[in-house]
């Protein structure tokens, strides 16, 4: 399909996946945003916790508000180099075998990535007939001697992902109404969404209502850190989390681009005046956001609010089938998304 080469998120999208950056090793990707963002006009600082900060004054005194998407993904990391040079590895973040498979990853190396292949022994053997693989299963073949991996950087500790080639994104589905399918939409297309907002509000000279600071954050897949510190120091009275809303069976929504917006998640409950408010000026822009609940996920804002470093939080999520795995969304996703986050950064008042 043609549209890849036309629709300016998505391209985005895809050369931001070009960049790895599993927990704790964002570094690259955040050096690549800043250097963006600066050619926009802005000033982005990096904070002490590593999370990448753009302020933007308000038309009028307010509520300092902070939109927050995670720049991190899920992966893996090393636990122990074997003799055989084969490595095993633990999840970073939420993954789980079944969901990447075997296949070949990037091992992110101190002085060089090195490919290896993950096996999760035969097929043939009995004792596998249904059997439920675990991480103490998983082998990360390398074809390498421990010598070979130690000049290379790799160490325990070194984090993998998935190829280049098996990150996407792709497109399928009905032309005039394409799907994409990628892994790591979790949280590019949050990053993505945020770049294209600072772009719009410096070409169209928009400035936003109240005081706005747009944060690109890490370590959200293994505890919010990067929010949380963020939090602690900037004392922002909104933050808004975007990020994604998972499609499960229990919690209906809607695969039709529109996102979501949290109600409650496993870990706090939102602002309520804050989710009428932001569901308001979308809807005023042509995007209806759908509100949902859920008991088994969390976000940079719920993580925040619980240690009381913000008193009010919303969290605003694109809708994705196959969270933490190869993750599908229509492209209509990517413009919706945008639409919502003008708005709010035009005609939020708090």
């Amino acid at each position: 399909m043609t549209q890849m080469f036309d629709h300016p998120g998505l391209q985005l999208f895809a050369e931001l996946l070009d960049i790895p950056a599993p927990s704790g090793y964002e570094a690259r990707l955040i050096e690549e945003l800043e250097r963006r963002i600066r050619k926009m006009g802005y000033t982005p600082e990096v904070d002490a916790g590593g999370n990448l900060l753009v302020r933007i004054n308000g038309r009028a005194e307010g509520p300092l508000t902070c939109l927050a998407a995670h720049v991190d993904e899920i992966g893996m990391v090393v636990q122990q180099i074997h003799t055989d040079g084969s490595l095993s590895v633990d999840r970073l973040g939420g993954l789980f075998p079944w969901k990447i498979g075997e296949g070949p990853v990037e091992i992110l190396g101190d002085c060089e990535t090195v490919v290896g292949v993950l096996s999760m022994g035969s097929g043939h053997a009995r004792s596998n007939q249904g059997r439920t693989v675990d991480w103490s299963g998983v082998r990360l073949l390398t074809g390498l001697t421990v010598d070979e991996l130690r000049e290379r950087g790799i160490r325990r500790g070194s984090p993998a992902v998935p190829v280049r080639s098996f990150r996407g994104p792709h497109l399928f589905g009905a032309p005039d109404a394409p799907m994409v399918a990628a892994w790591s939409f979790d949280n590019r297309l949050g990053v993505v969404s945020q770049l294209q907002l600072l772009e719009q509000l410096a070409q169209a000279s928009i400035e936003p209502h109240v005081p706005l600071l747009v944060a690109f954050t890490v370590e959200e897949e293994i505890g919010c850190f990067g929010a949380k510190g963020l939090a602690v120091r900037e004392r922002p009275d909104v933050l808004i989390a975007v990020d994604g809303s998972p499609l499960i069976a229990e919690y209906p929504l809607a695969l039709d681009g529109r996102p979501g917006i949290r109600s409650k998640d496993r870990v706090s409950s939102y602002d309520q005046d804050l989710l009428r408010e932001i569901s308001r000026l979308s809807l005023d822009a042509g995007v209806e956001l759908q509100p949902v609940v859920y008991d088994c996920a969390g976000s940079d804002a719920s993580a925040a609010y619980a240690i009381g470093a913000v008193p009010r939080v919303a969290c605003l999520g694109y809708v994705r089938e196959s969270s933490h795995g190869y993750e599908v969304a229509p492209l209509a996703t990517f413009d919706h998304l945008l639409t919502t986050l003008v708005a709010i950064a035009g005609g939020f008042r708090g």
